[in-house]
């Protein structure tokens, strides 16, 4: 199983609904909230090549970007693949 990181802020729908298929799907993930961690924020925007809204997901080395990436990988049965 890839190791899963998700950046997220806990008044962001985004954020729930992402973490909720990664839930669904039965994988662990670290979660790093940058409302509370706020230092984190420039480490984010830099792993994400200057993504600064989240969340922001990364799959082993591999950044998926946003909720809508995620679900779109999901829809194009990729998802499972990556998360392997």
């Amino acid at each position: 199983m890839s190791k899963v990181e998700i950046y997220t802020k806990g008044y962001c729908p985004f954020c729930h609904r992402a973490k909720a298929l990664l839930e669904q799907k039965g994988v662990s993930y670290t979660e790093i909230e940058i409302d509370v961690q706020p230092e984190r924020r420039d480490e984010m925007i830099t792993r994400a090549n200057g993504g600064y809204t989240v969340p922001q997901i990364f799959i082993g080395e591999h950044h998926v970007g946003g909720c809508d990436e995620m679900y779109a990988l999901e829809a194009q049965n990729k998802l499972d693949a990556l998360l392997a």
